[in-house]
């Protein structure tokens, strides 16, 4: 995204720099406008646009969460075995975190997952609205009370992340962080086994 919009720049300041320039004739002056203007400044821009948009639809879908094991899904969109799925609870001002892998292993303040493949986490509240927010991992998603919202993250690498509350919800929320723990398969292995080391 970031090439497209400084391909785009680029145009728009060229066409900037050719507006000043002077030409020859007014005939000549006119062909060379509808050049720019036309096939440069309109075409060139469209095409960046859709390339762009279609790269952002491909990537918000293989995002999205999955409607459970064995279900057919869009394009890019991963369902089945190799999906982990978390449970998160907010609270004034902590995060409880369920494993469907491992039911009785419950944590607070840190989510543990597995690096290298899709994670849904079901997010809710028991409170106030509070939203998920993981930036180096995924966008941002409300916790409601008595709702559920689903939001599908990946860690490519094992390592740790940094999330937080992104929603104002009342004197304290700053200090409202989390850890996500991103395990490579063996201390994910272990980890689903219960050996908290």
């Amino acid at each position: 995204m970031l090439a497209g919009a400084a391909a785009i720049l680029a145009l728009v300041l060229g066409l900037l720099l050719a507006a000043f320039r002077r030409r020859g004739t007014a005939s000549d002056e006119a062909a060379g406008v509808k050049v720019w203007i036309i096939g440069l400044g309109f075409v060139f821009s469209m095409s960046v646009l859709a390339a762009l948009t279609v790269y952002g639809l491909f990537a918000g879908q293989r995002l999205m969460p999955g409607a459970g094991a064995g279900v057919e899904a869009g394009v890019g969109t991963r369902v089945g075995a190799d999906v982990v799925s978390v449970s998160a609870e907010a609270r004034q001002w902590s995060w409880r975190f369920a494993y469907d892998d491992r039911p009785d292993h419950i944590t607070d303040d840190v989510l543990h997952i597995p690096a290298g493949r899709p994670v849904d986490v079901a997010i809710t509240t028991t409170d106030v609205v509070h939203s998920f927010w993981v930036p180096r991992l995924a966008g941002k998603l409300d916790a409601i009370p008595g709702h559920v919202n689903t939001l599908r993250i990946e860690a490519d690498t094992p390592g740790t992340y940094q999330g937080l509350t992104a929603e104002y919800n009342g004197p304290g929320y700053r200090a409202h962080v989390f850890t996500v723990e991103a395990h490579d398969a063996q201390s994910w292995d272990a980890f689903v086994a219960g050996d908290r080391q």
